[in-house]
């Protein structure tokens, strides 16, 4: 079992900081054995909406509102490594459905 926790730029970071995060990420993912259970948990500041057209392999359509660019960016990275954003799968209750909300 590969566990890794990651904390991702905030939304308001330019493009080349959260490009190297997520370059970075897939580095460490790619040196976990896919027969390994593989789990990446943290903040990583996205979106997912409904729809999941293109990624529903990977998610459900228990999003929330729309996607951002950060979502966007996790739903390929893993799409690319075959990982499954698990609380997407399932229905839950809207309070659970994100630890923060903005009010704007």
């Amino acid at each position: 079992m590969n566990i890794i926790q990651c904390y991702a730029p905030i939304n308001d970071s330019n493009d080349d900081i959260k490009d190297q995060f997520y370059e970075r990420l897939q580095s460490i993912i790619v040196k976990c054995p896919r027969k390994d259970l593989n789990i990446l948990m943290g903040d990583l500041n996205a979106k997912f909406r409904i729809d999941n057209t293109g990624y529903d392999d990977i998610m459900g359509r228990h999003g929330q509102g729309e996607r951002n660019e950060d979502g966007e960016r996790f739903a390929n990275l893993c799409a690319l490594n075959k990982l499954v954003i698990g609380g997407k799968i399932f229905p839950h209750k809207r309070i659970h459905k994100a630890t923060w909300i903005s009010p704007d």
